[in-house]
């Protein structure tokens, strides 16, 4: 773990050529601290090509993926198995065979476990991941396990000019999460509804691209704006059929993509900023990690706030496409 002043003094000042508006998005970025399982401080991967990223990928991932799903078993009382079926969500990494494969393995899952990968959805990946594999739970009875694994710090671009570098460099950091699903469970979060809504004309302001030297992200200053156009209508598509409005809501899991967009969110539905505290606090502690941080969030309202059997909660992300998911939750105890 590093803190952002570390990491500013240390290794990004020298890196952004020591201007002062790179500085300025550093210091207001809403980040005090990262993790990341490389740190610049130590190896100076800006040059590294893309098989040497993804290689490095695959020796880091399978023990960090194997610590989060088994934590996640035994936190949900979850016998390895009855594990009918894994999924591993990323945009940071791939190989063949993949993560999926060799952590199933590791696990010791029987040779007719059902496996998923989804690849490269970006950050609001966790959304249609759990409703997909909530679908494949219901419809087959399978206890599932899906992983969100994310090493955006193996990404670390050459140095810049580009603003939209420095906005993503100042937020990122790594995180694996892992999520149970089981069929009929007496107490959790029981998923009712999912709604999407894709800006496809505003597509080129969130990118993720394959480049010769890893993968490059494209972080428009304008994305806040987009989603200021349509978080309201996508919250009240989700909650209306089930004569909710958002001051039923007991709690928002919202992926802290940045300062701006939290400001949205509270703006746009006429929350409080105290509704979103924890979607700051992870953004402040962890950073953005990508697909794992909602679900980050979304754990940190199961732990601190008193939720009620019956109470619904909003889980929200978004990302390139330009994307927004949500998925209605309610939560069983």
């Amino acid at each position: 773990m590093r803190t952002q002043t570390e990491l500013w003094n240390g290794f990004f000042r020298d890196h952004f050529g020591g201007r002062s508006v790179p500085e300025q998005i550093f210091m207001n970025s809403g980040v005090d601290s990262r993790h990341g399982i490389v740190d610049p401080f130590v190896e100076d991967v800006r040059e590294w090509g893309t098989e040497k990223r993804m290689q490095r990928f695959q020796q880091e991932a399978l023990p960090l993926g194997l610590r989060a799903v088994e934590a996640c078993l035994e936190d949900a009382g979850v016998d390895r198995s009855d594990v009918g079926q894994l999924t591993v969500v990323s945009c940071t990494g791939y190989g063949t065979p993949g993560v999926d494969v060799l952590l199933a393995r590791d696990l010791g899952l029987g040779d007719d476990v059902q496996r998923l990968h989804i690849g490269h959805m970006g950050c609001y990946a966790a959304v249609p991941g759990l409703a997909t594999v909530a679908d494949a739970t219901a419809a087959r009875g399978k206890v599932s396990i899906m992983l969100c694994l994310e090493l955006t710090s193996l990404h670390l671009q050459p140095p810049t000019r580009d603003l939209e570098q420095v906005v993503a460099h100042a937020l990122f950091s790594d995180a694996a999460v892992a999520v149970a699903v089981v069929p009929d469970a007496p107490e959790g979060f029981e998923v009712l509804d999912v709604v999407a809504r894709t800006a496809v004309e505003h597509a080129q302001l969130m990118r993720w691209d394959v480049t010769d030297l890893g993968f490059r992200m494209g972080l428009s200053s304008k994305v806040p704006r987009v989603l200021e156009e349509h978080v309201a209508g996508v919250v009240e598509e989700l909650l209306a059929p089930r004569g909710l409005t958002a001051s039923d809501v007991a709690g928002w899991a919202v992926h802290p993509g940045g300062p701006r967009i939290i400001d949205v969110v509270c703006e746009r539905l006429g929350l409080p900023e105290e509704e979103l505290e924890e979607t700051a606090t992870i953004l402040r502690e962890h950073g953005n990690c990508s697909s794992p941080t909602v679900l980050m969030v979304l754990e940190r309202i199961r732990a601190r706030r008193d939720l009620k059997d019956g109470d619904p909660v909003v889980f929200m992300a978004f990302g390139p496409g330009l994307t927004l998911y949500a998925a209605l939750l309610r939560y069983r105890a």
